[in-house]
């Protein structure tokens, strides 16, 4: 059983995938808390990986994309394998606090902090004028800067031009009014 706070279809507002039909599988409870984060992590209830998978499979995209919360908490490699049985390509957001699956096709690390993750696909970070120095040589395909929702975009767009091993990315599901 795993805890999911809501599964939907929506566009993937964030990073690479930006524009990218998917469904969400939206996982509850973290163990960081950030006052920034956008789900209820009181919210959800149990449910079994065939009723996950059901739900979906009710969609037309086969991109999925395990966040939270903190998905890292509630899935395993089996879990893993059984979406990709069902044609799924396998995405996670993740804060890196945990040990991932080696069968995710996508890693989006987000760090806040505690991490150990030390490799990714991307690296998204919200942007709050941090010192970013410890991350010029982080092993990734992908380096993405966000404002803080959307709040701090001009200093983004400012640091971003200034370095441009970054790249802009936008809540577009936010801008655009989209879950």
């Amino acid at each position: 059983m795993r805890k999911i706070n809501e599964i939907f279809y929506s566009l993937q507002g964030e990073g690479r995938f930006t524009g990218t039909a998917a469904t969400f599988i939206r996982f509850s409870g973290c163990n960081l808390k950030c006052d920034f984060c956008d789900t209820t992590h009181e919210d959800g209830r149990m449910m079994t990986d065939e009723e996950i998978i059901a739900e979906a499979l009710k969609h037309p995209t086969r991109h999925v994309v395990l966040t939270g919360g903190e998905p890292s908490l509630w899935i395993d490699e089996a879990f893993v394998a059984l979406l990709k049985e069902k044609g799924f390509y396998v995405q996670i957001e993740t804060n890196g606090t945990h040990a991932l699956p080696s069968n995710i096709d996508w890693v989006t690390f987000s760090p806040k902090k505690n991490w150990t993750l030390t490799k990714s696909n991307e690296l998204k970070i919200v942007y709050q004028e941090q010192d970013l120095s410890e991350w010029k040589d982080f092993d990734c395909q992908f380096k993405y800067l966000q404002p803080c929702s959307c709040s701090n975009t001009e200093k983004v767009v400012d640091y971003i031009k200034e370095h441009p091993e970054w790249k802009l990315s936008v809540q577009l599901h936010k801008l655009i009014q989209i879950p």
